[in-house]
């Protein structure tokens, strides 16, 4: 004969469960860093080595955490691979 659990799993609460508690902080810092970046409208000029460009500052600020963000990738990446 079957038996039927009426007992289930524990609920764990949204904010409680690990993966959800690592993201959030990045979430938010994120959504910070992007209301930043496309508030500053205004154009620069930036000299890349020799050429000098101009363009919106918030296109130089969107590239620098875009860059910033791939070498959080691979940085985290390589822990992650060191540990046994």
């Amino acid at each position: 004969m079957a038996r039927t659990s009426t007992s289930r799993k524990a609920h764990t609460p949204f904010f409680s469960r690990p993966g959800v508690r690592r993201l959030a902080p990045f979430v938010l810092i994120t959504a910070i860093a992007l209301i930043f970046i496309f508030e500053n409208r205004s154009y620069v000029e930036i000299r890349l080595l020799i050429p000098m460009v101009t363009m919106p500052l918030w296109g130089a600020l969107l590239i620098a955490w875009g860059l910033g963000m791939l070498a959080c990738l691979f940085t985290v990446r390589r822990r992650s691979h060191r540990r046994p």
